[in-house]
């Protein structure tokens, strides 16, 4: 039998992407392990689902490393020596330099449709009242491999969901993370089978063997 795939989960907040995808792989829906979670902040919620989970985690602060490269070695140098083959961005809001071996091995789930109300600051209620404000019919989820600009690497795969003329941020939101909790183990799910393949900015899905 094939190992579950490594993962690293990166969290900012409350690691709800993290609680979802411990959910999945403790009911055999995701073929994954996750070895270590580590946290831009101290206080993020999410550190409580890796201490029940008994991961091991970290909190590796951006302010503490004064330039981005030594920031970023900081980040994927925990990721190396524990094994990890994928890195999952899970509500991780700092932006993080991808070394070359890291380079399609790093995943983010984006509360939009990109290349729409993406970039830098739109993230969490942001994307949701821009999508708003703009009078926008669809939303939705993106998951993409990260690279090294904001919501911009090649796109694995989006869910859309319809905006309600009595939307609020938070009822899209809602709507958007139901598709988020099925979206993000189904493109690392894929990862783990071995079948996506990436050319150039188009991500390839192969069917299941």
């Amino acid at each position: 039998m094939t190992p579950p795939l490594s993962l690293a989960v990166w969290i900012s907040g409350g690691g709800t992407t993290l609680g979802n995808l411990l959910e999945k792989i403790s009911a055999g829906e995701l073929d994954a392990e996750v070895k270590l979670v580590i946290s831009s902040s101290p206080q993020a919620g999410g550190l409580q689902f890796a201490a029940e989970a008994s991961i091991p985690s970290r909190v590796i602060r951006k302010a503490d490393y004064g330039d981005a490269p030594s920031y970023s070695q900081a980040m994927f140098e925990p990721c190396r020596q524990a094994g990890v083959e994928l890195v999952v961005m899970g509500g991780f809001l700092k932006h993080v330099l991808i070394p070359p071996d890291f380079e399609n091995r790093v995943m983010n789930i984006h509360p939009g449709l990109i290349p729409a109300f993406c970039g830098k600051g739109f993230f969490g209620r942001h994307v949701h009242q821009a999508v708003l404000d703009y009078g926008a019919k669809l939303s939705g989820c993106t998951v993409h491999f990260a690279d090294n600009q904001y919501d911009h690497g090649p796109i694995i795969l989006q869910r859309a969901v319809p905006v309600l003329d009595d939307d609020t941020a938070e009822s899209l939101a809602a709507r958007v993370f139901e598709q988020e909790c099925v979206a993000y183990p189904a493109a690392i799910q894929q990862y783990a089978e071995g079948r996506l393949q990436v050319v150039g900015r188009r991500v390839f899905s192969r069917p299941p063997a």
